[in-house]
């Protein structure tokens, strides 16, 4: 009898599985872009945006963070596409990424993984160490911290102010009405 039990419990943790991988987006009506992605992007059927969570090779799933929400999704390690990193396993966590996402029997696939590339700034509008000193000396310039609110607790540079590039849109009050100020942003 207990042998049963087990080999029961086991088939309805299986199919319980089974059946949140095979729900489609649309069944789930959970968010496929995040709020941060939104700013740039478009939501679509076909794709998640969002942060890479993990990969688990022996079960070829990758973990999509959408906010609070995770996508578990299957890949196959032969046919898909990982653009923007070396390898599914070398993309690090928490890094934003694009899932482009096929059906089949159900169940949700990744065909390809694109890694979003490090932000480029143009180096006339970097502000180097000698310049943010000049800055500082003058006094007439605001600091933002971009990072989220826990990054910016955890420390950040004396005088900045946090707005979370992610809710600039909230948090925008929070800059000077002096149209003249300069805004220097990390």
């Amino acid at each position: 009898m207990g042998k049963r039990l087990i080999v029961l419990t086991i088939a309805v943790v299986m199919a319980a599985g089974l059946f949140l991988l095979s729900s489609t987006a649309t069944a789930q009506k959970r968010p496929q872009i995040a709020p941060l992605c939104i700013q740039c992007h478009k939501a679509d059927e076909k794709s998640l945006w969002g942060n890479f969570g993990a990969v688990a090779m022996r079960a070829e799933t990758v973990q999509v963070a959408i906010g609070a929400d995770h996508w578990v999704v299957k890949f196959n390690p032969d046919t898909v596409k990982v653009i923007g990193a070396e390898a599914i396993g070398k993309i690090p966590a928490g890094r934003e990424i694009r899932v482009s996402l096929t059906e089949k029997d159900g169940v949700l696939f990744a065909e390809s993984i694109k890694v979003k590339p490090p932000i480029k700034v143009p180096d006339e509008k970097l502000v180097n160490v000698e310049k943010m000193a000049r800055l500082v000396e003058r006094g007439n310039f605001v600091l933002v911290d971009s990072r989220p609110a826990a990054r910016y607790h955890e420390g950040h540079i004396p005088g900045a102010i946090s707005i979370f590039d992610g809710h600039f849109d909230k948090l925008k009050d929070k800059l000077p009405k002096e149209k003249d100020t300069l805004i220097v942003f990390y």
